[in-house]
């Protein structure tokens, strides 16, 4: 259970102060179509010529937000239907398999992160060759991570479980898990590479249905395997590797029809060329160490909270999976930063870059202020979802108020971490982590032993806090290389 909290994004902001750096001046919707004569080959889901409004910024977001929401349903659906059969052992076994894969995909994660980015500016610039180039080298990567993967599958299937710390017929029927999906690690990793690029054309809508594709693929195949052929452990792994394989094939299938005009710019020479690739990976390289910092906090998080006893390490789990979920809600806003970001960068246009910093910022912030009334008004009622268990939920009743700060001090974190991605500029992301891990750790050795559960919250707070922070001092040097550009606006 310990590390089940920490494979999910945690996401933070920054003071609404920097606000007066964003201009209010209405701009013609160029992230959604380029305006030099060498246009992309991929047009978005959505005209150009448009303006820039709350309503066109929410056509972005909504999307990519509830394709968000849908990242974790395929070991959720795994676990529910193995769930049905009354084994604890057979459940016990999906739910740390699963575990394994999360912790695994979450650290790679980066690919689509960084594809995004790159993927934007080029669409942003006009540049069909960037455009094909800015999918083929992460899908290239991706590979080579996915195959990195099959070859180690044993010592990292001992080491993963000798961490877990499972009973033997839990451990077994983990590894009968393990040993199906691995397999289907580069399909899961070009996945990423789809989801990256397609998101980057603002192709959200699409992004969006190929995540749910998959995910009923899934439900129905589990439905079919497990209750038809009674296939149990094997049959939900199955399920999720044959998902997996056809959605990266239809996605890899349909991003290639998209960028068809394009295809002559990605020979192998441009693909492997060295400098771009050196870029790609010194950014993917950051986004590691970034999620490698959220990885320690949440484990530390974990361990500390679970030495404070059983009830306490519950509860504390029924908290972080509500905060998990507002992380999830606050993505679609960080993707339509980040996509918004980049092709302003590609267009070379300051003006639109502060509008879609500012729209990010008030939505981001609009989200935090609803997230608060809805843990401060019914916040007791959301904990009974999550058990029936009195003292537990006494516990996580205690420690609710501790929730109420989570949207308020980490609305402009997220807001940031989607404009810098954006921007390709992981530096800044990566030193905020590192600096806030710094601040976090003796804080929680701290005040842990004096304030008890209560000192472990303010440790994470103040992390959450500190992410925010530390992000925002580096928004002027973006703001800078913007600045240095022509504008387009």
């Amino acid at each position: 259970m310990m590390l089940n909290v920490i494979i999910t994004h945690v996401y933070v902001c920054l003071p609404a102060s920097c606000l007066c750096l964003i201009e209010r001046k209405e701009v013609p919707f160029l992230t959604l179509h380029s305006t030099r004569a060498s246009a992309p080959p991929v047009q978005p889901e959505r005209p150009g010529g448009e303006i820039l409004t709350h309503r066109t910024f929410l056509a972005l977001s909504i999307p990519l937000m509830l394709s968000a929401l849908s990242t974790p349903l395929l070991g959720v659906v795994d676990t529910a239907v193995i769930g049905r059969i009354p084994d604890p052992s057979l459940l016990g076994g999906v739910a740390v398999g699963t575990l394994i894969f999360n912790t695994l995909y979450w650290l790679l994660g980066f690919l689509r992160v960084s594809t995004s980015g790159f993927t934007a500016q080029a669409q942003g610039a006009g540049d069909p060759a960037g455009l094909s180039l800015s999918f083929y080298r992460p899908l290239l990567l991706a590979g080579v991570f996915g195959l990195l993967l099959v070859l180690l599958q044993s010592p990292i299937r001992d080491v993963s479980l000798a961490l877990m710390t499972a009973g033997p017929e839990v451990e077994g029927y983990a590894g009968v898990y393990y040993n199906i999906r691995i397999w289907g690690a580069p399909f899961a990793l070009a996945n990423y590479v789809v989801m990256g690029w397609l998101i980057g054309v603002s192709r959200v809508k699409g992004a969006m249905l190929l995540q749910i594709g998959m995910n009923l693929s899934n439900i129905l195949l589990c439905l079919l395997l497990v209750g038809g052929l009674k296939m149990e452990v094997t049959g939900v792994a199955w399920a999720t590797l044959l998902s997996e394989v056809g959605a990266a094939a239809a996605g890899v299938i349909w991003v290639l029809m998209l960028q068809r005009r394009g295809r002559g710019g990605a020979s192998l020479r441009n693909v492997i060329n060295l400098r771009p690739m050196m870029l790609m990976l010194k950014v993917n390289r950051d986004l590691l160490i970034r999620t490698a910092c959220l990885l320690a906090v949440f484990f530390l998080f974990t361990s500390r909270g679970a030495a404070l006893g059983e009830d306490t390490l519950a509860a504390n789990a029924i908290l972080l999976q509500i905060h998990y979920v507002m992380a999830y809600l606050y993505d679609g806003f960080a993707n339509a930063s980040s996509i918004l970001t980049g092709r302003a960068l590609g267009e070379r246009s300051a003006v639109l870059y502060r509008r879609a910093v500012r729209l990010g910022g008030i939505w981001s912030f609009g989200l935090s202020a609803v997230l608060t009334v809805i843990v401060l008004l019914w916040g007791s009622e959301l904990l009974t979802l999550f058990t029936g268990m009195p003292e537990v939920l006494e516990l996580a009743r205690q420690y609710l108020p501790w929730l109420l700060l989570y949207p308020l001090a980490g609305f402009w974190g997220l807001q940031l971490y989607g404009v810098f991605a954006g921007a390709t500029m992981a530096g800044p992301i990566r030193n905020s982590l590192v600096f806030s891990l710094a601040v976090f750790i003796p804080l929680l050795f701290l005040t842990v032993p004096p304030l008890g559960n209560h000192g472990l919250w303010l440790s994470f707070i103040v992390f959450t806090l500190g992410r925010s922070v530390f992000l925002w001092m580096y928004l002027p040097r973006l703001n800078r290389l913007f600045l240095t550009k022509k504008s387009a606006g």
